[in-house]
């Protein structure tokens, strides 16, 4: 099942979970979360489907 991501106005395909300590939990795509993943607190973890959506050489990327 494809979810989108849940910043506005962004038809993505969510490919991480924010963990949020002051918020419910947010499925976004890699972009969004390479930005709001850089806030204090917010844990980015990445869903199945991200290794096919991050640029080689990423760290968690298949070979």
């Amino acid at each position: 099942m494809t979810v989108n991501c849940a910043e506005e106005g962004c038809d993505s395909e969510a490919t991480f979970e924010l963990h949020i300590p002051w918020s419910e939990n947010e499925f976004v795509c890699v972009g969004h979360a390479r930005v709001r993943g850089q806030q204090d607190g917010v844990v980015a973890e990445p869903l199945d489907t991200a290794g096919e959506h991050m640029p080689d050489g990423a760290a968690d990327r298949e070979r």
